[in-house]
């Protein structure tokens, strides 16, 4: 089957004028100009007209627990009791609540072109009642021993069980030590053992609110008081921050996604110098907690590999990653337009070791593609996409196409 469109962008080279994909299966067969595609390939194509055909987006980091949570919470300038504000509407919810608040995320992460989603999931329990996702999705189990059960070898064996009896869902399974307030070392350790095992993608929030911050570095503050009054032993604060304290341990890698990092020192910048992470900025959440200055231009420069994700409806308007890409370019005027949508795109894919499989169009990846209308100047389609308002209305994820034009 071939697809036609006035543009195709690859991510793999120039944007392609009256450009083609051969898709068979589920698999992408070749990119090009429609007369080189359909010369190999002939047949009658789908034309999809004026618009422009790229690869489905990739939202690195999501909670799709918390889509009924949208404007649930006024922030007050205070992480803690925006914390415990969400601690309490979550024993609030009923797990019907929960399943459709995840169908619900689905369906809007589909209206905005998401065909791929890591989500982290605090109730995987709940994953059993669900029907097959409709776009790829990694569900990274969240681990906390904070007054929570501790998560063991066992029960990562019966989460890949689960999945290895659902040969229907796309994407995978990875594991997620939620913060370092929550999750102690030996939890990271386990995570780090088991993706040694089995390849798993990691990930982990780190550095998201000064707060946080505070009690780490110098062992004080509202975060500090909140977390020892549950019980925590706090022999970790006041010794610098969480991020050194990992790295100095080996237990940050190439392997994990680092959810936000907002809060860094010259320090921290100086021990990441020649070290391969993977950083997942959200920043329109970032922008609801009015976070201290992401440091966008630094990380790049220090070879990071940053990619976008939404966070979850307790903290964000929209499941909409074209809302990230334009905050980043309003933020970021030294990113080009093709630079920030790697960050949804080729970016992403890297960070779960996904490269050659997701996230661009070439022959043998995965046929999940998005398109959208575009009649303008040629030279100006990276930022058509970036700053494109519309619902997407054709979509093809895995070889399916879903939507009509």
């Amino acid at each position: 089957m071939i697809f036609r469109a006035r543009t195709v962008v690859s991510m793999e080279g120039p944007p392609i004028e009256d450009g083609a994909v051969a898709v068979r299966g589920n698999r992408v067969l070749a990119v090009g100009s429609y007369r080189d595609v359909s010369r190999l390939y002939p047949g009658r194509p789908i034309d999809l007209g004026e618009q422009v055909l790229l690869p489905g987006l990739i939202n690195a980091h999501c909670h799709l627990d918390y889509t009924v949570m949208r404007k649930a919470i006024l922030y007050q300038n205070s992480f803690t009791r925006w914390v415990s504000r969400i601690n309490a509407l979550k024993h609030s919810l009923s797990e019907d609540d929960y399943l459709k608040s995840i169908a619900d995320g689905f369906n809007e992460l589909k209206k905005w072109g998401t065909t791929t989603v890591l989500n982290i999931e605090s109730f995987p329990e709940l994953m059993s009642k669900m029907p097959a996702p409709p776009i790829r999705t990694w569900w990274f189990y969240e681990m906390i021993d904070l007054r929570h059960r501790i998560t063991t070898e066992e029960l990562v064996a019966g989460a890949f069980v689960f999945f290895q009896d659902r040969p229907d869902w796309l994407g995978g399974f990875g594991l997620s030590p939620h913060a370092p307030y929550t999750a102690s070392a030996e939890l990271y350790r386990l995570a780090n053992e088991c993706a040694r095992v089995t390849g798993m993608p990691l990930t982990t929030h780190l550095g998201e609110s000064r707060e946080e911050d505070w009690m780490f570095r110098d062992g004080r503050g509202e975060f500090y008081e909140f977390l020892a009054g549950l019980g925590r032993n706090m022999d970790d604060c006041g010794h610098g921050s969480a991020l050194a304290n990992l790295l100095e341990q080996g237990l940050l890698g190439p392997n994990w996604l680092i959810a936000h990092l907002n809060e860094l020192s010259e320090e921290d910048l100086s021990l990441m110098q020649g070290r391969q992470l993977n950083i997942v900025h959200c920043p329109e959440s970032h922008r609801y907690f009015k976070h201290s200055l992401f440091q966008h231009k630094r990380l790049h420069d220090l070879g990071m590999n940053i990619c976008l994700g939404t966070d979850s409806l307790a903290s964000n308007e929209e499941l909409n990653l074209f809302a990230e890409m334009r905050a980043v370019q309003n933020g970021e005027p030294w990113m080009s337009p093709e630079e920030v949508l790697k960050t949804v795109t080729v970016n992403a894919a890297r960070a779960f070791n996904r490269e050659d499989s997701l996230g661009k169009i070439a022959p043998g990846t995965c046929a999940d593609l998005i398109a959208l209308p575009f009649k303008g100047d040629p030279a100006r389609v990276y930022e058509a996409i970036v700053q494109n308002r519309q619902p997407v209305s054709w979509m093809m994820v895995d070889g399916r196409i879903s939507g009509a034009m």
